[in-house]
């Protein structure tokens, strides 16, 4: 993803808030920031001018110290929001901002005649339209755009293909309609409906929708006398040019006292989750729903009440993990590739902060540590390999599966990325569609391998995955077979 600029220019706001804090003049240096990054003679190919360019990387800047572009009077000096973020005690409320200084201010979303138009006899796109919106003027078709309902059915007619859609791509992505244009023609979020998928900030080209960072609250916590454990989720593994045991000792590099598998906590979710199945199935239910991921849990409880009765009450990994943490005395940072892992780590007591794999990255490039020169630590050889796998579509209802051990068969279904389909479809299971017992439910497309703040593509991580999984013992049974039973 390095030829991603948005991204790239993401990770530079990162890089810079983390060398600042390291070298103790946060609070002083901060308005340098984006003079250093764009300087006056930089070469610019996407905005107007370097001052445009500067202002985006402020808000930049301002994301990644955790704050919110929403609410910045833009009087306010980077220095002193360094310093409010240094003093705070408690995490961003709200885990994404809009930079609407770095949003295209997209046109409404429509279909559109190209060139590739021939003006055919048939007319095929005309009669096609129900809704008197296509004209033909000087031989070329055109679509009224205050007639047009986007329903699509003149560009399925035309046989040039020479009606195309033009979205709005952040609006597209969301599954929720949770982004808009406001009255100045910038997206903005509301948050009474936005899940946290994050789908939006990977949908925007210009890079305009940003998380509010925890970097400094978690480089803090690192430099008191708190004991802090990074606690990291299965999806990791891949996402760096080194083994997982390599990673884990680059990642205590970076000042963390201890570094633990949230798939240890995974071991606890599949254990809980199966017998939560078995306990609702022999109570009349119908089917169960997965809980472990965050988005999911909060499209539910926002968009799908109907379905509520039917995700299970087992508390994710993440949260196993954290309490045993919490317990050995540590300050807890999810290291993960989600933004609603933030949503989910307010409400959990035993999660103090989240870190995603873009921050981490950051913080690597930042203190010149390369993970594949790092030493291997020993990994927790009682760790099951599905756990292991639980980052993959398909993972979480096999490991249950495996810890059923032919107790009861099941049948299940997985849906792999919420969209506006998928949200209609479990609408649809809540009132008696489908034959299954067990429904899988993941945010992102391919499971959180997929997510919107990882680094490496789902094709890279898929193999050191399942060689991981093959090393790994298999899941402890929660039940013992029936062939054992009536032996």
């Amino acid at each position: 993803m390095s030829d991603n600029k948005a991204l790239g220019f993401k990770r530079q706001a990162l890089k810079k808030v983390i060398e600042a804090f390291d070298k103790g003049n946060l609070e002083t240096a901060a308005y340098r920031i984006p003079h250093d990054v764009v300087p006056r003679n930089a070469n610019l190919d996407v905005r107007c001018c370097v001052y445009k360019e500067r202002a985006v990387f402020r808000a930049r800047t301002l994301a990644a110290l955790g704050f919110s572009i929403e609410q910045d009077d833009e009087a306010t000096s980077l220095n002193e929001y360094a310093k409010q973020a240094l003093l705070r005690k408690d995490t961003p409320e709200l885990p994404l901002t809009v930079l609407d200084i770095a949003c295209k201010g997209c046109v409404k979303a429509r279909h559109i005649v190209t060139e590739a138009c021939q003006g055919c006899l048939a007319r095929t796109c005309q009669t096609a339209c129900k809704f008197g919106a296509i004209s033909v003027v000087n031989g070329k078709s055109r679509i009224d755009p205050d007639k047009c309902k986007n329903c699509g059915q003149c560009k399925a007619s035309c046989p040039y293909n020479a009606i195309t859609y033009v979205p709005v791509p952040c609006e597209q992505a969301c599954p929720v309609d949770a982004i808009r244009k406001g009255p100045d023609g910038f997206a903005q979020i509301d948050f009474e409906k936005c899940i946290s998928c994050g789908q939006c900030m990977g949908a925007c080209p210009f890079g305009a929708i940003m998380e509010r960072s925890q970097l400094i609250d978690i480089l803090s916590a690192i430099k008191s006398t708190r004991k802090v454990c990074a606690v990291i989720a299965p999806s990791i593994v891949g996402q760096f040019d080194c083994s997982l045991p390599q990673l884990m000792s680059a990642i205590k590099k970076l000042g963390f006292d201890k570094v633990t598998e949230v798939a240890e906590g995974a071991d606890i979710t599949t254990d809980t989750e199966a017998k939560e199945l078995i306990e609702r199935l022999e109570s009349g239910a119908r089917f169960m729903t997965t809980s472990c991921c965050a988005a999911w849990v909060e499209a539910v409880e926002k968009h799908l009440p109907a379905i509520k009765e039917f995700v299970s009450h087992t508390r994710s990994p993440m949260s196993y993990i954290a309490e045993i943490e919490k317990k050995n005395g540590y300050s807890v940072v999810f290291v993960g590739p989600c933004v609603s892992k933030r949503v989910e780590g307010r409400k959990d007591p035993n999660v103090d902060y989240v870190l995603t794999y873009e921050e981490l990255g950051a913080l690597f490039d930042a203190r010149n540590i390369n993970p594949v020169e790092c030493e291997a630590t020993e990994l927790d050889p009682n760790i099951s390999g599905e756990s292991r796998y639980y980052g993959v579509t398909g993972g979480v209802a096999k490991a249950v599966e495996s810890a059923l051990n032919g107790h009861r068969p099941i049948k299940m279904q997985t849906i792999s990325g919420l969209d506006k389909k998928a949200m209609l479809m479990l609408n649809a299971y809540a009132k008696g569609v489908g034959d299954f017992q067990l429904l899988e439910v993941m945010s992102c497309k391919g499971g959180c391998i997929g997510g919107p703040c990882t680094i490496a593509t789902q094709a890279k991580v898929i193999k050191p995955i399942k060689e991981l999984v093959e090393n790994s013992p298999k899941v402890k049974p929660a039940f013992e077979s029936k062939k054992t039973e009536n032996q």
